[in-house]
């Protein structure tokens, strides 16, 4: 059974309260980053491949349900219970903007020209705010029938995708109408859905169930049973061959797309996994938990034979490529970020 090798994550302290959602940036110039969301009101900023603090975005009175970065991950958005969405300057650390609701805010998301910012909450209203003119109201979309859940954008920011907090199904949007167009059915609600890299496929975690959807046609591709309830699941985006899923038995599970089968079984979590994310060359992944740690694995062993082979966008698997001075671009400026610059060395 060596084929299910104990893996030995990246742990990344510093939230103080559940972590509840992830987010990684594309590749930049300056590589990759990875933003958390956590019931301790403070989303927090990491160096994507190494794991490293960068800064702390201070500002928010409530929990963090949701954080996203920006196609250059020059800004940041996070949804909160203090009934605001906040836009901040991923570089500074700056408050942007501050929008205000009328209840809690549970989904945020940058449409991919980054000119847009999407929210949803526990209001069962979609809005669309024009970040070139922040002042405007937002476009307010028709009523969700339940309390948002997660929220994305898709096919080249024409669609929007939003699931419920108290009923099942995965909603499609036209932007032009604001109408429902497509109902993705699900028996029980939709806790996490991801369109991936290539845009072929919708991800999506509702109960014990993980299942793939055809993002063009929205038929059911595959489906599988998980062997507990599962809270977040991502599909591997470079090669599409695999995908991970972690809910409820503490542990992060690696699964075979074609078959369904598990190929690795993560221990290490010392809570429920709310949440995991692929990196986005698909060398690594991170998982967010009720402990309030991060943990960024890698995807596969470590040996000489498979570094050489690997085509990861960002560098062989297990190498950093980010240099100490291109992070310090990102960390320079950030005007709480200190005592991170001492773990860059690593």
């Amino acid at each position: 059974m060596d084929k299910k090798k104990i893996a030995v994550p990246l742990v990344c302290h510093g939230h103080s309260r559940p972590v509840v959602d992830l987010f990684y940036s594309p590749v930049t110039l300056d590589g990759f980053f990875l933003i958390s969301a956590s019931k301790d009101s403070s989303p927090m900023l990491r160096n994507g491949e190494t794991g490293d603090w960068i800064g702390t975005f201070e500002g928010h009175k409530g929990a963090v349900w949701s954080v996203c970065l920006d196609t250059n991950a020059l800004r940041a958005a996070s949804g909160s219970a203090d009934f605001t969405a906040k836009v901040w300057n991923a570089l500074t650390g700056d408050i942007l903007h501050s929008f205000e609701h009328k209840h809690i805010v549970r989904a945020c998301a940058f449409s991919e020209d980054t000119r847009l910012l999407l929210t949803g909450g526990i209001e069962k209203v979609l809005r669309i705010y024009d970040l070139n003119h922040p002042e405007a109201p937002p476009r307010e979309v028709d009523k969700s029938p339940g309390s948002v859940r997660m929220v994305s954008w898709m096919h080249s920011d024409q669609m929007l995708l939003s699931s419920c907090t108290d009923m099942g199904g995965v909603r499609l949007w036209d932007v032009r109408s604001g109408k429902i167009v497509q109902t993705l059915e699900t028996k029980s609600p939709v806790t996490s859905a991801e369109v991936s890299q290539d845009g072929q496929y919708i991800t999506t975690a509702d109960g014990s169930t993980v299942k793939f959807w055809d993002a063009d046609h929205f038929g059911l591709v595959k489906s599988y049973n998980m062997p507990c309830t599962v809270e977040s699941a991502s599909l591997e985006p470079k090669y599409g061959n695999k995908f991970i899923a972690g809910g409820e038995d503490m542990w992060v599970r690696v699964f075979d797309f074609h078959t369904g089968d598990e190929t690795a079984c993560n221990k290490g979590h010392h809570g429920p996994v709310h949440c995991v994310r692929f990196s986005p060359g698909g060398e690594s992944y991170a998982s967010g938990s009720e402990d309030g740690t991060i943990r960024i694995w890698q995807t596969g062993p470590l040996t000489d034979h498979e570094e050489t082979k690997s085509h990861a966008a960002n560098g062989s698997v297990g190498k950093v490529k980010v240099s100490v001075e291109e992070v310090s671009r990102k960390i320079g400026g950030f005007h709480i970020a200190e005592e991170g610059k001492t773990k860059e060395k690593e």
